[in-house]
């Protein structure tokens, strides 16, 4: 623990608060399969960085730990570049104006009541503030008394300096959510704080619910998942705690690390092995051997299974989807063999799962991981939720190769494996579930649409089935009518619908391995950019939006008992015609 006195100016740049010395920077190698060839290797910019850290403040000082690691799936670059990166970890916690304000208050609370106690910012707000980001959380650690004592204790403090008291939210107890003590929460200068006592944990044999009494700060850290969620920032004495011992250390190395023995943490709290691997994935970091090699263990495997809701198992999958880096999460999955763990299959399907699906399934993921960002993202732009769209596309990608295995429900309907994976593995809430199984059935159907655009492969016998009795289709609409007709079902997923078909059609052994070559890439995601733009030139982007003809009318003219279908042909065929032309030109037709 290290401390330095609070003389800056305030105003200006906050509270600057030293941790620990700087070491020279060293540098670490992880090996790992390449997919893309390397680009150039650049001197490290260790030298610039620490000036122009330090040329912003006298009292801030930076650690860059140079690291040359492969890794899968970095936000805009391909998966699998051999990439330099620096993890840049600054000496001090530079506080906010905003923050300033919120920490003296507590001050003041302590101090007016004669309270005593110590307050300690917890966990995450610590290690993103060492690494230069912007926290989104505020949770306070205090060590002689409750969240709600404190809080209760801060409005009266507000009423005697004339302010309006705040409302008090109590978060109840909840282990399924991980929520293992009551935790209080209030208003401070319009920023929302977490207020809870230090604590330690105990775990029974086959529950991952501890056992929770209040504890020291040490227990605090120790009881805590990783080594860089550990770190405190001391309020009262503007330093930062390290009671492990190792928490900066190992932010500095880019490394993934338990305060305890690997294994039985993850035997008392087996979703702590997908945390750490989130936590990996999210800020590019590498796990450690023992870490490893606990998470592979049989044991913790079967306990991740039978201690750990689905609910909370597909919630760390969607923060990883979400995630910078998706396919390194991935890889770590499935490496560590807790593929079939994470992702379960319904008992009894058709055909069972064949061997090395896992493999497959990451490769595709990547593979498709690697043609979207090629490609400009353009296959997340549909709908108004970008990120929902490269989620719905990773899942789409990474069970596709599952495609064509089903199983029967308890109504004896045939539904896919991969339905069953999204709701009932996963439990996925939304509407995630349904859109992934639009995109999986939709995928035929792209896959024909390709063939009519790049080859006119199929007009004949699409302009056969198309046409019926009323309508005849010029054999130049036959294009738009079917696309159209494709689109208005599948609405703002048809880019998503069309990159999974062309990532999987046409379908060949050894998939994974065949789409790692990059010529195979290339010319996928030309195809892909190619029937895009047909499509929107064919303005048929958004027209599942367009006010449909009324069949009603057209069935009561033409003494039909079906006509809304007649209508969207002939409206997809004629997108300037009104309902009139339409309907004389059945006339016509019918009497042919």
């Amino acid at each position: 623990m290290a401390r330095i006195d609070r003389k800056t100016d305030r105003r200006r740049t906050g509270a600057c608060v030293t941790t620990s010395s700087v070491p020279p920077p060293s540098l670490a190698t992880a090996a790992g399969g390449l997919l893309l060839p390397p680009p150039l290797l650049r001197r490290s910019s260790t030298p610039s960085l620490l000036r122009s850290v330090a040329s912003r403040t006298r009292l801030t000082r930076t650690l860059c730990f140079c690291s040359v690691r492969a890794f899968s799936g970095d936000s805009g670059m391909a998966a699998g570049l051999l990439e330099q990166r620096a993890v840049v970890v600054t000496e001090t916690v530079k506080l906010t104006e905003k923050e300033e304000r919120i920490f003296q208050r507590l001050l003041d609370v302590v101090r007016h009541f004669g309270l005593g106690t110590q307050l300690r910012v917890a966990g995450g707000w610590v290690r993103d503030k060492l690494l230069g980001k912007d926290p989104a959380d505020i949770d306070i650690a205090l060590d002689n008394m409750t969240g709600q004592n404190f809080c209760e204790k801060v409005n009266e403090y507000s009423e005697l300096m004339g302010e309006e008291q705040k409302k008090i939210g109590v978060i109840q107890r909840n282990p399924d959510q991980s929520k293992h003590l009551e935790t209080s929460r209030m208003q401070i200068f319009n920023i929302e704080i977490d207020f809870v006592n230090l604590r330690s944990e105990k775990y029974a044999e086959n529950s991952r619910i501890p056992t929770v009494e209040l504890g020291t700060v040490k227990e605090d850290a120790y009881r805590r998942d990783l080594t860089i969620n550990s770190l405190f920032f001391n309020i009262n004495n503007n330093s930062v705690e390290d009671l492990t011992g190792r928490g900066i250390n190992d932010l500095k190395k880019g490394l993934i690390v338990t305060p305890l023995p690997a294994k039985a943490t993850f035997l008392d709290d087996p979703l702590r092995v997908l945390r750490a691997i989130r936590f990996a994935a999210r800020f590019n970091f590498i796990l450690a051997e023992d870490l490893k090699e606990a998470a592979s263990d049989e044991k913790v495997k079967s306990k991740l299974g039978s201690k750990i809701s689905r609910e909370r198992i597909g919630d760390e999958i969607k923060l990883m989807m979400s995630g910078k880096h998706p396919v390194k999460a991935m890889h770590y999955i499935r490496d560590l063999a807790l593929f079939d763990a994470v992702f379960t299959l319904p008992k009894k399907s058709d055909p069972p799962a064949f061997k090395k699906c896992d493999w497959c399934c990451v490769s595709n993921m990547e593979a498709a991981w690697n043609l979207a960002y090629s490609s400009g993202c353009s296959v997340f732009r549909g709908g108004s939720d970008p990120m929902l769209q490269r989620r719905l596309c990773l899942y789409s990608a990474l069970f596709a190769p599952l495609r064509n295995m089903f199983y029967l429900d308890k109504r004896s309907k045939k539904v896919r494996a991969t339905s069953y994976i999204i709701r009932d593995s996963l439990k996925s809430k939304g509407c995630d579930p349904k859109m992934v199984a639009e995109i999986d059935d939709a995928c035929g159907e792209f896959a024909e649409l390709v063939l009519l655009f790049e080859s006119n492969v199929g007009v004949g016998s699409l302009k056969e089935q198309l046409e019926d009795e009323y309508l005849e289709i010029p054999t130049d609409s036959v294009k738009r009518v079917f696309a159209g007709l494709t689109l208005r079902k599948i609405k703002d997923l048809w880019r998503l619908a069309l990159f999974v078909s062309i990532l999987s059609y046409p379908e060949v052994e050894n998939a994974g391995d065949i789409l790692k070559q990059q010529d195979e890439l290339q010319h996928r995601k030309e195809k892909y950019l190619r029937v895009e733009h047909s499509i929107t030139d064919l303005d048929l982007d958004g027209v599942w939006e367009l006010p449909l003809l009324d069949g009603e009318i057209i069935m009561g003219v033409m003494q039909v008992k079906s006509g809304p279908l007649i209508g969207q042909w002939w409206q997809l065929a004629h997108p300037k015609g009104t309902m009139d032309e339409c309907i004389e030109l059945m006339k016509q037709s019918q009497l042919k």
